[in-house]
């Protein structure tokens, strides 16, 4: 199926095939929070709101039939659908692996290039990006900066003040001390009751270590962070949708746009989930973000890649 016409995000669920609302409910300590939206997710955002998407895990140069038989033409399917949603975000963030690790640097400049090209025809002005391991461990991150800039910053939006961290540069896995050091600085200005919002690859928290799935020094992260009364985690890496709480701060994974991953500990090792051909694509997809700023709260809505 082709997406010839501007549709709803609604619209887009229809089509998928699959409901998109992912709920989470029995966050109201936190006060900037997924929940259900109550307004047509196909009308632009209420009065106050803005929402912006979060892609991750595109992994370009990946092979393997198994388990992605359309390699190349997945992330270029997201992307047809992000064009066809009538009312375009804000902005878009990729939280990181942007391509599949190699420890060759000119191949790596080539996949780098090769997710530009795909992605440069997306009708979205800003983009934001930040490192996965895939793109940054090899070098510490200095073809993707050729390609990116910075792989840690701040950016601020309608009242919300946005963190990008990098947690994946390092070879222990560590934010480090000089990117503490930076982010408490940068927090000695923001006002205890502003909304933030973290933008990372690595979880912030140790969801399973023996996967790779932490970031060791990421307490010391999360105990800046903890004066905030409204704090938010994006995050990718796991490749599934999972939610965790520290304390009042929520934690949410996004699927990736490559393959799935198996929920944490629940194999033996950890390995892509084969493709089904009945299902294509499944458990492949984006997440639309809704911050409805006045009342400190976020809607999110669980995109699938559309078979196209």
């Amino acid at each position: 199926m082709t997406i010839e016409r501007l549709l709803s995000r609604r619209e887009l669920i229809r089509l998928a095939g699959i409901g998109g609302l992912s709920v989470i409910t029995g966050m109201a300590a936190a006060p900037l929070r997924l929940s259900a939206g109550d307004a047509d997710p196909g009308l632009p955002p209420v009065p106050g709101a803005f929402y912006f998407l979060q892609m991750s895990d595109t992994h370009i140069g990946f092979t393997g039939a198994k388990v992605n038989p359309d390699p190349a033409g997945t992330l270029a399917k997201a992307v047809v659908a992000v064009n066809a949603v009538a009312h375009p975000p804000e902005f878009i963030v990729f939280t990181g692996d942007l391509i599949h690790k190699t420890e060759d640097a000119a191949v790596r400049r080539a996949r780098m290039q090769a997710f530009k090209d795909i992605i440069a025809t997306l009708a979205v002005k800003t983009l934001y990006f930040l490192p996965g391991e895939h793109d940054a461990a090899a070098d510490q991150g200095a073809v993707y900066q050729e390609f990116f800039g910075p792989m840690h910053y701040v950016f601020d939006l309608h009242g919300v003040h946005f963190i990008v961290l990098d947690n994946v540069s390092s070879s222990d896995a560590t934010i480090g001390p000089a990117q503490l050091a930076w982010l408490k600085a940068d927090l000695a200005h923001v006002a205890h009751d502003t909304p933030i919002v973290v933008l990372t690859h690595r979880p912030l928290f140790a969801l399973f270590p023996k996967w790779d799935w932490n970031t060791v020094d990421a307490a010391s992260a999360i105990d800046l962070l903890m004066p905030f009364s409204s704090v938010t985690v994006f995050y990718g890496h796991i490749h599934q949708v999972h939610h965790f709480m520290t304390g009042h701060i929520a934690h949410h994974a996004a699927h990736g746009l490559m393959y799935a991953l198996p929920a944490p500990g629940s194999v033996p090792a950890k390995a892509p989930i084969p493709w089904d051909p009945r299902k294509p694509y499944a458990n492949l997809g984006f997440r639309e973000l809704t911050a409805d700023v006045p009342r400190k709260s976020i809607s999110a809505s669980e995109f699938p890649v559309p078979p196209g």
